[in-house]
């Protein structure tokens, strides 16, 4: 922050005589023209001895306050004597701060006193911005993590702050956060992460200001430069440069956070799958010891495999054993979402069985949709529940081709399913099909004929059922029993 008019006249000691000493001072600018303007950007504190002021004080004023300068300071004892009171008056009115300068006062030392406070200024910034990154850094290494980046950045800033997820949910927030001004820039943010996705220079953040709330959120991605989640920060006050830089320093500790989490998550997971193939060889204590530095410990005996698909069993991970795409539980949780197949319980000698099983159940829930399927229910619905429905359908299609073929002879099938219903009883599958039992034998010789099997081979008459059960609906012109 610049020094004040009221800091530069205390320390050269000038003389005030209009206008507030409140602004600060930008910088010092010496000039004698009748208007300096052109060379000014505003800010400065001019400086003259009036040499070609003899009048139109009013207008030169005017064009100074049009410019936005911090003040003007008239030099006494070279072109004039002492201030003109045309002058005064103009600033004055103008609200222009107007300063005597002293014969004894080189106008080069005012600039050099201003220069000096500048420096010290800046200097007590970069200090204060140094200080602030130091705690910014030592929250980051509590146990905490992020979550206590957030809240010293939000003690720092004397607002708020907000770590929010890569998909916009809150992962942690301070007391009192605006995210209701937050969530829509998350938008803008992730379009312009499109629009710049082969962009050498890194993505922009948003600031949103209103009367009394000023905002910034940035997002946070690493290397990969997609982005891997947000923070936001707000105050009522404007951020001052210190607080930008601060805002800068937490976005690198916060996006340092992410990229290391996700570097030790790797590492972890390549010692998980290989503790599970040191489990599938049979050697149980080597993955136990090899587990043991990661913190966890293998379920007990007998153990439940889960088989899911994606993020699904992430949740699991640190209250279990998980690792490509498998979890070893005791027991099945029930908070798990999407299509999760489960195992019988089994010891861990038999852990290839059990991972087997965990996968046909998975099977079995990605057709239905999603949902958890336990193999012991799946074994219970009998074999065809077991058999791949798109193989199963194309061996009942060949095998009952025949059948299908013999002209308008549907009663043949359904003769056929009557009778392995009936499991090769004559009177009781006529009496169910509603016909003579001679007639029943007719139509299983004319069967046998067409397929070129024996009816009374065990195995044939399983293919067969099997098939009649396989078929789709329509394709052999019978419905399923």
């Amino acid at each position: 922050m610049a020094p004040s008019l009221q800091t530069v006249v205390r320390r050269m000691r000038l003389r005030p005589l209009a206008g507030s000493l409140d602004r600060p001072v930008r910088w010092v600018a010496v000039s004698e023209l009748e208007d300096p303007t052109p060379f000014l950007e505003g800010g400065e504190l001019v400086l003259t001895t009036g040499m070609r002021l003899t009048s139109g004080f009013a207008a030169y004023v005017d064009r100074l306050v049009e410019r936005g300068v911090a003040g003007l300071g008239f030099g006494v004892g070279l072109t004039h004597d002492d201030v003109p009171g045309e002058l005064v008056t103009a600033a004055a009115a103008a609200g222009l701060p107007l300063l005597e300068v002293p014969r004894e006062t080189p106008f080069i030392a005012i600039g050099k006193t201003v220069s000096e406070l500048l420096a010290a200024e800046q200097y007590e910034e970069i200090s204060r911005a140094f200080a602030a990154q130091g705690r910014l850094t030592r929250a980051a290494l509590r146990p905490e993590g992020t979550h206590a980046v957030i809240d010293r950045l939000a003690k720092e800033v004397s607002g708020w702050a907000a770590l929010i997820g890569e998909s916009g949910e809150v992962a942690h927030a301070t007391p009192d956060a605006r995210l209701d001004t937050v969530l829509p820039a998350l938008d803008r943010l992730r379009r312009g992460s499109h629009r710049h996705e082969s962009a050498e220079r890194p993505l922009s953040s948003v600031a949103l200001s209103s009367p009394g709330e000023h905002v910034i959120v940035q997002p946070l991605s690493g290397t990969s430069r997609r982005i891997r989640g947000f923070f936001a920060v707000g105050a009522p006050h404007p951020f001052s440069p210190v607080a930008h830089t601060v805002i800068n320093a937490a976005g690198s500790l916060l996006t340092l956070a992410l990229e290391q989490g996700r570097t030790q998550l790797a590492a972890e997971r390549g010692v998980r799958a290989a503790v599970l193939a040191l489990l599938l060889a049979g050697q149980v204590e080597r993955a136990d010891a090899a587990l043991a530095p990661l913190g966890g410990l293998l379920p007990a005996e007998p153990v439940t495999v889960l088989a899911a698909d994606g993020e699904t069993l992430e949740p699991l991970e640190p209250r279990t054993f998980v690792s490509e795409g498998i979890a070893l539980v005791e027991q099945v949780p029930a908070e798990l979402e999407g299509a999760v197949g489960v195992s019988s319980p089994m010891p861990y000698r038999e852990l290839g069985e059990g991972i087997e099983q965990a996968g046909r159940a998975l099977e079995a829930a990605r057709k239905a949709g999603g949902g958890t399927v336990r193999f012991a229910d799946l074994a219970g619905q009998g074999l065809l529940a077991l058999l791949d429905p798109a193989a199963a359908h194309a061996f009942a299609s060949a095998l009952l081709a025949p059948l299908n073929e013999y002209g308008s002879r549907a009663d043949l099938i359904e003769s056929l399913r009557a009778y392995l219903g009936a499991n090769g009883h004559w009177d009781a599958a006529a009496q169910r099909l509603g016909v003579h039992r001679h007639t029943l034998r007719y139509r299983m010789k004319r069967v046998s004929e067409l397929l070129g099997r024996d009816l009374d081979d065990p195995g044939v008459r399983a293919e067969l059922w099997i098939a009649l059960n396989s078929s789709a609906p329509g394709s052999s012109r019978s419905s399923r029993s």
